[in-house]
């Protein structure tokens, strides 16, 4: 673990506020906070969290430090975030590992996720050359019109312990080619891969002479959250978290007509149509269902399979889960490592309680392994007479709710009754079934996929979903449009001043 820490360059771990190269602030008020290992549940290192008056002065450094630049050629901004990208490349493997030591998800994930970090890096330098306006022909002679996007400001990040690197990058690295700086508030359960982050940051621009673009303050929700949230500096505010909280975080920003990005639950389902290559579906379900311990905002949590496929598709799900190895998420061969903390173990026991009760069948799994570590569980498989009252609910946790239907229109109508609406799948080989749940009449989700599973969206699409889930999107696509301010621009280069409408004034 301390070569691990000294190849980040976390010998010390104290200040837990910084405002670019040089500017790390250890808050004589601050309290510590202890990032624990979930595997173990032992200590890894402590930080001194920043007051509220610490994170004004974070605060204060982005926006002063956006004042510049804003002005700078978004090429030229492109080139500070290729560097990132390659300083991310440098320590791609202790960074990595952190992730999987702080926050429990197995290494290759862990890796993964910080390849997903240099991935969108490499999105975002191109796109400092495509920050395109439209041109429109304007009614009036002699006129022409245009739409030109300028940097937003400086704006607040906040993101969940399940991706605590790879989210902020998604925001981090398109906001920084759009020419806004940052204030990035990560979750309290993953405070050292911010940390390190924030120093591979820091000699990035430090190479380029510059501070304030990256900055952090890790801090209390009820002072560092609050005052972030409440910040009228601060014109965007990025949330990924739960729903609870997220309404919280609109409600708050709207009240200061700011605007909100928000990523919040998910409740992903996967309907196998009777027409279903079962070995592709099988294999997809159980990444999408036991990947990370089922602590994705992606992660399939429903199964909505044909009644002639429901009893094989669970045999093969059965058999699959009682194959895949359960341990310490550092070590080759294991497939799922362990849930966040205690509370994630309690939740999961009360979910498969309720269950029970709903007059769900826990077909496999579902127990608690604490031979294994404290916050260790067995995947669940649970058959369930309907979309209960349970069902309709995110648990963070990895139990798969498997359920039938008998024609398309039932299934679909059985996918989109739920509050949440991320990420979607369907297993078909009919292009007619496929379309229909690709239609405007079908899937409600803000992802939907044939043939492949509901989690690992690649950075090149937007990523968000509809209804609870709150109607973000972040990384590709268009999603940089968030980050800026449009503006319409008339010229005319004409003597005369004609008006639009063909009025007629004075």
């Amino acid at each position: 673990m301390h070569a691990l820490l000294e190849k980040l360059h976390l010998q010390e771990v104290n200040a837990g506020a910084c405002t670019g190269p040089g500017g790390w602030i250890e808050d004589p008020k601050g309290a510590r906070l202890v990032s624990y290992n979930p595997t173990t549940g032992e200590p890894i290192a402590s930080v001194v969290q920043a007051t509220a008056a610490t994170y004004d002065r974070v605060a204060a450094a982005a926006q002063q430090a956006f004042c510049d630049w804003r002005m700078a050629p978004a090429p030229k901004r492109g080139l500070l975030v290729r560097d990132l990208g390659s300083a991310l490349r440098e320590l791609v493997e202790p960074l990595g590992e952190m992730v999987t030591l702080e926050m429990g998800k197995i290494r290759v994930e862990g890796i993964g996720e910080v390849q997903e970090m240099i991935d969108i890096c490499d999105f975002a330098l191109g796109l400092s050359r495509q920050l395109y306006g439209l041109s429109m022909h304007s009614e009036r002679p002699y006129h022409r019109m245009l739409e030109q996007w300028h940097p937003l400001g400086p704006i607040g990040i906040i993101t969940a312990f399940n991706f605590p690197v790879a989210v902020w990058s998604w925001n981090a690295a398109i906001a920084a080619v759009c020419g806004d700086t940052m204030v990035w508030k990560p979750s309290p359960v993953t405070p050292l891969v911010s940390l390190a982050v924030q120093h591979i940051c820091n000699r990035v621009m430090a190479d380029h002479g510059l501070t304030g673009i990256f900055t952090l303050a890790i801090g209390p929700n009820e002072e560092v959250g609050e005052a972030l949230i409440n910040d009228p500096r601060l014109p965007l505010i990025s949330f990924t978290g739960s729903i609870r909280v997220g309404r919280h975080v609109a409600q708050a920003v709207a009240r200061r007509l700011g605007r909100s990005l928000l990523e919040l639950g998910g409740n992903n389902a996967i309907i196998v149509a009777p027409d279903a290559n079962l070995d592709l579906a099988t294999r997809a379900i159980v990444f999408g269902a036991v990947g990370t311990a089922g602590q994705r905002c992606t992660s399939t949590r429903r199964i909505i399979a044909h009644t002639s496929v429901i009893d094989e598709l669970t045999d093969r799900l059965v058999r699959a889960y009682q194959t895949v190895p359960i341990g310490d998420p550092l070590r080759p061969g294991t497939l799922m490592g362990p849930l966040v903390n205690a509370a994630a173990v309690e939740k999961m026991m009360a979910a498969l309680d309720a269950a029970r009760s709903q007059g769900g069948v826990v077909v496999t799994g579902g127990h608690a392994r604490p031979e294994i570590g404290p916050h260790f569980v067995e995947p669940a498989i649970v058959r369930m007479p309907g979309q209960t009252p349970l069902v309709c609910e995110e648990t963070f946790a990895p139990i798969l709710y498997i359920m039938g239907y008998d024609d398309l229109d039932e299934a679909i109508a059985l996918h989109n009754d739920v509050p949440q609406g991320l990420s979607s799948a369907i297993f078909t080989t009919s292009l007619l079934t496929s379309e229909q749940f690709l239609s405007a009449a079908g899937s409600d989700c803000g992802i939907a996929n044939v043939n492949i599973g509901t989690s690992g969206a690649e950075i090149g699409g937007a990523f968000g979903g509809e209804k609870e889930t709150g109607g973000g999107r972040e990384s590709g696509s268009d999603a940089w449009k968030a980050y800026m301010r449009r503006q319409t621009n008339t010229i005319n280069w004409s003597t005369d001043l004609p008006l639009a409408q063909g009025i007629q004034f004075g």
